[in-house]
């Protein structure tokens, strides 16, 4: 740093990059920081500060994948166009006080130049980057941490339920400011967790509120003026709504609808996702990242999705070179004979995606039924049991999947180290016979048409949402579920939905059934189980109102002893401070959710891709891309065309 302060006073522009030799010394250099064109062109003019001025005092310095790389172009990508907000996520924000390595071995600083955990578990320090910029190019310190964490997380009426991340036993952390750069998160008991858990998913709460912006719809900081706001936003009832139509907790729409809510991603939202035929965001000039040259990240000057309803028309698309990177809905085997013969069409190459989650396809009963009766055989394990007995997994696999597959319930893959076979396959065989007889014993009475009636006498009818999200061919596999059902006598009636509308009913706790994918097959069993056992309101919605328990006892409806026994399983995972031990209490935790049985599986995934353009480099091959683990956003910014578009 030594270096860096003199240059600085010198006026120089320049970083000092640190690099440490093969079993030597570190050895520290000077760099000139350089610049987009289009950046340099609006410093001339004085539209903009000096790049100096604009970056932190210590830059992230990025490892590049294949080398330094060239400024310019516009990314071309696509979306659905209702409920697919992640895919803007994954793409442009996911940047964290700590995150994962690009190929998810090991945490890492990322706003936070440094971070220390106590002993017990129980204290995390985090040091900022100082000269941190917002894309306004106002500061990021604590003061805006604080924010989040005194004013919107531990306020009632914007976090009724706190989020799993940051409570230990439904006791939420305790955030305390120790200085401008530095803060500390406490937790009353062990989280050993708590960074892997920063880096997976959730990590982007207290880094996404900036205070300066977000205090004006605020209660506690303009409350003369809210009614004023209020009139300007009429759709919005209260200055909570109001608060809320500008940011989401989750990165839901209202993220992605607000163009003037500045952020530290390297894209800011140009085009809003919206009603309209795409999304737009150009680079971050505050953008706080370089490469080991000093050159400013992002290398890309304009990402672009194209918003369409159909995955087929995606991957139509992709072959015809109208789009360089697409991996969302189209990266499965129902396109993947047409994507590759379609490769020198689109100019694109396959890059493999480590997406391996606990289940491609699940069917997840409603175990919070507001309906009394579909409750009580929804959480009859013998029910769930005979419904899974009754799927003929195999022929789903060789008429929907293309072969490519394998029968299994929601659990860790082979290659884990967790991986258990008995677990894993328990209850897939293909035996009517054995399902119709435990179903005897729960609903022996059947009406003329052969279908099973419940305890008041009424055919029980089980009524499934489905959203054709991802490729996955969802309704093709509930129909036949559908078909397999009937002839143990169950009635299912299918609903179909897009994904927005399946949102708002499993939010609300609405729905019988649906089916969904299963996070949880690869490194983030440990922070993510929410298929494993009722854990947060996040996609997988299967017993919500114990969920809601589980962050906060005082809210929800307290689970049945089994479920708490569960829970305080993954309490003891969440308390290890040792690798070892954590491992030890995850074995015990998935055995008891494996004995639990609170979902229905279907296959085991494949391997994933993505579809890259030929132009394109410094792409991860081999990226992690599951569950809440938003990738390849952390390295996107390193992504250059080897001549600009």
């Amino acid at each position: 740093m030594g270096y860096q302060h003199a240059l600085n006073r010198l006026g120089l522009s320049a970083a000092i990059i640190t690099v440490v030799l093969s079993g030597g010394p570190f050895v520290a250099w000077a760099v000139d920081y350089r610049q987009a064109p289009v950046l340099e062109e609006q410093v001339r003019a004085g539209t903009l500060p000096a790049v100096t001025e604009r970056l932190p005092e210590n830059p992230f310095v990025e490892t590049m994948v294949d080398g330094v790389g060239n400024y310019g172009g516009t990314l071309r990508t696509t979306i659905l166009a209702n409920g697919d907000q992640y895919n803007l996520t994954r793409t442009i924000a996911n940047e964290l006080l700590v995150r994962w390595d690009p190929k998810w071995s090991k945490v890492e600083p990322s706003l936070a130049e440094k971070f220390t955990a106590s002993d017990d578990a129980t204290t995390y320090t985090f040091t900022l980057r100082k000269g941190l910029k917002w894309s306004d190019g106002q500061p990021f310190t604590v003061d805006d941490i604080m924010f989040w964490y005194e004013d919107v997380f531990m306020n009632p009426a914007l976090s009724p339920a706190k989020n799993p991340t940051f409570t230990v036993a439904g006791k939420p952390v305790k955030v305390r400011k120790v200085d401008e750069q530095t803060v500390e998160f406490k937790f009353d008991s062990p989280y050993g967790l708590f960074l892997q858990q920063l880096a997976y998913g959730q990590g982007h709460l207290p880094v996404i509120y900036p205070k300066h912006y977000l205090s004006q719809f605020h209660e506690k900081y303009n409350k003369d003026g809210i009614p004023d706001l209020l009139k300007a936003n009429p759709a919005a009832g209260d200055w909570v709504a109001l608060f809320n139509s500008k940011i989401s907790l989750t990165f839901q729409p209202a993220y992605w609808q607000n163009l003037e809510l500045p952020t530290l991603n390297p894209w800011i939202l140009t085009i809003p996702y919206a009603d309209g035929e795409r999304v737009a965001a150009k680079r971050n000039p505050y953008y706080w990242k370089v490469d080991s040259e000093g050159n400013q990240l992002p290398y890309i000057d304009n990402v672009t999705w194209a918003k369409l309803d159909d995955p087929q028309l995606m991957a139509l698309k992709m072959t015809s070179g109208e789009f360089d990177f697409a991996f969302r809905h189209i990266n499965n085997a129902t396109f993947k004979s047409v994507l590759f013969d379609g490769q020198e069409s689109g100019n694109f190459r396959f890059v493999d995606v480590k997406d391996l989650p606990a289940n491609d396809a699940v069917i997840l009963l409603n175990l919070n039924s507001t309906d009394p009766v579909k409750k009580k055989v929804f959480q009859n394990k013998d029910f769930r049991i005979a419904l899974s007995r009754a799927i003929n997994r195999q022929e789903i696999i060789d008429l929907v999947y293309v072969g490519q597959g394998a029968p299994a319930q929601v659990a860790v893959q082979p290659e884990h180290e967790l991986f258990n076979e008995k677990e894993a396959t328990q209850f897939t065989e293909y035996d009517p016979d054995a399902a119709n007889a435990a179903l005897d014993k729960i609903m022996p009475n059947k009406d003329g048409q052969g279908y099973r009636l419940d305890e008041t006498g009424k055919r029980f009818t089980v009524n499934f949402m489905v959203a054709d999200a991802f490729g996955l061919s969802y309704p093709d596999i509930v129909q036949m579920v559908q078909e397999y059902a009937k002839q143990v006598g169950i009635d299912i009636q299918i609903r179909t939905t897009d994904r927005a509308r399946l949102n708002t009913m499993w939010n609300a706790n609405e729905q019988d059934a649906y089916i969904w994918n299963c996070v949880g097959g690869l490194n983030e069993v440990y922070t993510d189980p929410r298929c494993y056992m009722p854990f947060q309101k996040a996609d997988i919605f299967f017993a919500v109102r114990w969920a809601e328990w589980y962050a906060n006892p005082q809210t929800g409806e307290e689970p049945p002893a089994e479920i708490k026994a569960l829970m305080a399983a993954y309490d003891k995972v969440n308390a290890s401070a040792s690798d070892e031990d954590r491992k030890a209490r995850m074995k015990e935790f998935l055995t008891l959710s494996a004995e639990n049985f609170l979902n229905i599986g279907i296959s085991r995934p494949m391997p994933k891709y993505m579809m890259v353009s030929k132009n394109l480099k410094n792409v991860v091959d081999g990226i992690p891309i599951t569950g809440n683990l938003w990738h390849p956003a952390p390295t996107l910014s390193q992504w250059y065309f080897d001549k600009a578009k």
